[in-house]
């Protein structure tokens, strides 16, 4: 276990004039946490975690909690959490034919990249229940498990939790404990995959309106911010000093390895020595290759194994006693590994089954982590080719990385290469909960890469001398001032693997034209994402499938609009796509010119549903 001394804090202290907290909620495929902050005028916030939950005391660790929801065949909430994992609860959930909504986290995935195809024994949603649903009904589990937490050990903890939530208007500011003028409320940091995009924020953010979290309205909406499990484990590690041996001006990569993915990002030092700036310098990664993979490559084998044996109606109990000692245990692949699932009554010398332990070779077992191991090292070195820096260190967090055989073994291989791999000594399960609240508290990263080239639908001006248009004459078109146009023209906006301050505007000037003036009040802007290997995308009809659409941004604009003549009257207005990609949440708005002026509208952003 690779040793490390926790960072001074250097937090400024909280420069609003009223009490407020933030709540970080760690949903994670197999276990999930809660970190808090509560901003106290004058005094520099803390980070804290809930470390005490209903019927915890039926499981280990004391920072997180199952994520699991039993629900009856009426689709009540029965059990949630530790809850789910208590004694007897097997047996109640079999009388009642409740139904088990476990790893549910994987269904509310994007559908490009490694994430479009997963296992099959992924368990699916229990019946008539959405993705959102499940995520709603664990949010609001989480925010009652908070609250409990806060009033039982805070002093006058009812009244303190009262105090936040006793205002009816909940607006926070975007980032950071600065504002004088909010009022009361909560602010809730969620934290997801690096391979989600807008469409997964949105329906999380759907989640929390269910849940009651936040009201459905534009206020409401701001109480909540996203941020990459990625980011929150750099902030986890600036935080406790795991950073303060890596080389100024070279990269770090940072790998969360949780139940569901392995989440991989690339940052520097921004600005002079122990600056706590960072930058992005590669494109971050998502891959499925989490602890969950280990256990269902674990089931596999036993269904076959256990084929002809009458443990094999054990399979699950089996598998999950596996999943729970043998699993986080396995060191030595020279060793014999035992699954205790029985008592000593349970024998079957066919299969290596002997008082209730079924014997199995430790090579076999390090065959169901290579896949993993084989993705951290794959992905390091992928940051490592393509990053805009040197990269000099390696960090491993996330529930994962407390496995001594994905440490080792990805430690060995990285090290070969000319890495310094490392590890938190303590608390690598609670990087991402810990380290949202710092997203939140510190905002230490200020610029971030493009994942894909986005960009937009466009028509070009026709040009009978040019090949490319010749090619598309059945796309001509002509426009309501007499143009002759070409539709499936594709302009980019913002090339992949370009690095983006938060601040940096991207726009794109356009005119709209109709025939009748109102159309122009309402317009709508449809982005899309190119995802391909194309440097210089230009046709939608050249690699047609990497083309996909990201979202609409829909705003109204004032009758600001000219009117021409071309045969017959029609109105246009120009006006421009002002978008911020550097953030963590896609951002919009409308600019254009009215008499000189410029002016600005806020912009929706919708994801299409489907």
């Amino acid at each position: 276990m690779t040793t490390t001394t926790p960072a001074q804090s250097t937090r400024k202290t909280y420069g609003g004039s009223r009490r407020r907290l933030v709540l970080a909620f760690d949903i994670g495929t197999t276990y999930s946490g809660i970190s808090y902050s509560i901003l106290d005028p004058g005094q520099s916030p803390g980070i804290k975690a809930v470390t005490r939950f209903p019927a915890q005391e039926t499981i280990s660790g004391a920072s997180k909690i199952p994520t699991i929801i039993y629900y009856d065949k009426h689709g009540n909430v029965q059990a949630v959490g530790a809850e789910a994992t208590r004694d007897g609860i097997y047996e109640a959930a079999q009388e009642g034919n409740w139904y088990k909504a476990e790893w549910f986290k994987l269904h509310l995935r994007s559908k490009f990249g490694s994430a479009s195809t997963l296992h099959e024994s992924i368990p699916n949603l229990p019946p008539n229940k959405t993705i959102v649903d499940v995520f709603a009904d664990f949010l609001a589990y989480l925010l009652t498990c908070a609250a409990s937490y806060i009033q039982e050990t805070h002093p006058n903890g009812v009244a303190l939790w009262q105090s936040f939530t006793s205002s009816d208007s909940q607006t926070l500011p975007s980032y950071g404990p600065s504002s004088e003028t909010d009022p009361e409320g909560i602010y809730f940091v969620l934290s997801h995959p690096n391979g989600w995009e807008g469409k997964e924020q949105t329906q999380m953010r759907q989640a929390a309106v269910q849940a009651k979290l936040i009201s459905d309205t534009p206020a409401g909406h701001k109480q909540i911010s996203f941020v990459t499990e990625g980011e929150s484990s750099l902030h986890f590690a600036v935080e406790n000093g795991v950073l303060n041996q890596a080389m100024d001006g070279e990269g770090v990569v940072v790998v969360d390895a949780g139940g569901g993915t392995i989440d991989v990002s690339t940052y520097k030092r921004s600005g002079k020595s122990q600056s706590r700036i960072f930058e992005e310098i590669a494109v971050a990664k998502c891959h499925f290759h989490g602890s969950v993979f280990v256990t269902l490559a674990a089931r596999d084998y036993l269904r076959v194994a256990l084929a002809e044996s009458p443990f094999l109606d054990d399979l699950d109990h089996i598998t999950d006693c596996f999943d729970k000692t043998t699993k986080p245990r396995f060191r030595v692949e020279q060793d014999p590994q035992y699954i205790k699932f029985g008592s000593t009554r349970d024998n079957d010398k066919d299969v290596d089954i002997r008082f209730g332990q079924m014997k199995i070779a430790g090579t076999v077992v390090a065959a169901f982590f290579k896949h993993s191991v084989d993705c951290v090292v794959k992905a390091v070195l992928e940051q490592k080719a393509t990053a805009h820096n040197n990269i000099s260190h390696v960090i491993l967090v996330g529930g994962f990385a407390a496995s001594d055989w994905l440490f080792v073994n990805a430690k060995e291989a990285l090290t070969k290469h000319g890495l310094t791999v490392a590890r938190p000594e303590n608390h690598v399960n609670k990087a991402v909960s810990d380290g949202a609240i710092s997203f939140y508290l510190d905002h230490y990263v200020r610029a971030r890469m493009a994942k894909v080239t986005y960009g937009s639908r466009v028509c070009a001006y026709y040009d009978g001398s040019v090949p490319e248009h010749i090619q598309r004459e059945k796309d001509m078109f002509v426009e309501v001032d007499g143009t002759t146009m070409l539709t499936g023209a594709f302009h980019t906006v913002l090339s992949k693997n370009t690095q983006v301050s938060e601040e940096k505007e991207f726009s794109r000037p356009l005119i709209a034209s109709f025939s009748q003036s109102f159309a122009l009040n309402k317009i709508e802007v449809e982005i899309m994402c190119y995802r391909g290997e194309l440097t210089k995308p230009k046709w939608l009809d050249v690699d047609s499938d990497n083309y996909t659409t990201l979202c609409t941004v829909s705003a109204y604009l004032p009758s600001v609009y000219t009117i021409s003549t071309s045969g017959k009257a029609y109105y246009s207005v120009a006006f421009e796509v002002v978008i911020l990609f550097g953030l963590t949440e896609l951002q919009a708005q409308m600019k254009w010119m009215d008499n000189g002026t410029e002016r600005r509208s806020a912009a929706t952003v919708i994801y299409d549903d489907n």
